[in-house]
């Protein structure tokens, strides 16, 4: 699902004031030395473990409703809220989507975020030969090598996460594309109102004509042409990735301004996809820099935490002056468990501006985009 190979390195990743210097006189990607430490253990997050309670309801569910939802998800996700099951299982998954909005920090309006589909296509076969299926939550994990499945009287089933089974699997998860634009829209209101939304179009100076306005109307912004991420051999059983970007520069007012860019055709590692998508507007920047920090919701984003994380910290940088990166200050907000149980963080691409054209690789080698300036004209 998510594209990654930075992960918690990010947690290490620090560039030298001489090295910042040099990149804001040469604005280019940064690809700072860092290693990584070593993988700790940590306990489930608090999705993980709701999902994985579904998995194991829906395993126990009884034949006529294991096999209508068999035949619906091989054609498909299928919403869990909206399936016909019985009584006592609907509502426990209704309980279990509002304590799956809470854990993500979402509006109880934002709706059904429980999902279920077929692991994988080649599986088909077997369901359509009345094989029973096995039932599982979608790992947070990246690097487990196992997965915990549940049979139809609620055991566990070790699989390996390598391997593709032979046996039929039905995965319970997350809803990221509902979930993800639900909490994208949390966090630039919350943004917005904490005065470190998006930038404002700049005003016309007052003494500047009518004639002068109109001819020089529009702004200058970054184009991704083209964009890949690499290839880290992700288990049989994610899915596809919901990837967005925090893109962060200084207003005429020398406030730290965020935009929040979404990349929702960017399913797949090792794919190169070529979007023709504006990424940084500098309509109304200070300087002619922003930095970019793209992420991913892999199921347990938790957007109330993250925007008032970003927040809290992108409020107290003050501009002295001369640009300053903000990378870190973005890593440095993000919850230092989301590297040990789930690296939400991609990639970063420090010192974007008007001039930047070409491939640019990210901070963490994780991926490259290649862009050109566009100018952005008004009507």
């Amino acid at each position: 699902m998510n594209p990654r190979t930075f992960r918690r390195a990010a947690l290490s990743l620090g560039i030298a004031a001489t090295t910042l210097a040099a990149m804001v006189a040469s604005p280019a990607y940064a690809r700072p030395d860092h290693v990584a430490p070593a993988p700790v253990a940590v306990a489930a997050s608090p999705v993980s473990t709701i999902i994985d309670g579904v998995a194991r309801q829906v395993s126990v569910a009884d034949r006529t409703t294991m096999d209508r939802l068999s035949i619906s998800a091989a054609n498909g996700p299928i919403d869990l809220l909206t399936v016909n099951v019985n009584g006592r299982l609907a509502g426990d998954l209704r309980a279990a989507n509002q304590r799956l909005l809470i854990a993500k920090g979402l509006p109880g309006g934002t709706g059904s975020l429980l999902r279920l589909r077929l692991a994988h296509p080649d599986m088909r076969a077997a369901l359509a030969r009345g094989e029973a299926p096995l039932v599982a939550a979608t790992p947070t994990d990246d690097s487990a090598t196992s997965v915990t499945a549940y049979d139809r009287s609620g055991g566990t089933v070790v699989l390996d996460a390598a391997q593709v089974p032979q046996r039929p699997v039905l995965v319970v998860d997350v809803d990221a594309e509902r979930a993800l634009s639900a909490g994208l829209a949390l966090m630039r209101e919350e943004l917005g109102a904490r005065g470190i939304g998006q930038v404002a179009p700049a005003q016309p100076a007052s003494r500047a004509s009518a004639a002068e306005v109109t001819a020089s109307a529009g702004y200058w912004a970054t184009k991704v042409n083209a964009i890949r991420l690499s290839d880290d051999k992700e288990p049989w059983i994610k899915g596809a990735a919901e990837i967005y970007n925090v893109v962060a520069g200084f207003g005429l007012d020398g406030k730290v301004k965020v935009d929040l860019v979404q990349m929702p055709y960017l399913d797949h590692d090792g794919t190169t996809y070529y979007p023709n998508q504006l990424l940084v507007h500098f309509s109304a920047y200070k300087y002619n820099l922003a930095d970019v920090v793209m992420m991913e919701d892999d199921g347990d984003t938790n957007y109330s935490a993250l925007v008032k994380a970003i927040a809290d910290i992108l409020l107290v940088i003050v501009d002295g002056g001369a640009y300053t990166p903000l990378v870190n200050a973005i890593l440095d907000a993000i919850p230092t468990s989301w590297y040990t149980d789930d690296p939400d963080f991609v990639d970063a691409w420090y010192t974007l501006s008007t001039n930047s054209s070409g491939r640019k690789y990210g901070a963490g080698a994780n991926g490259w985009m290649d862009v050109v300036p566009y100018w952005v004209e008004q009507f």
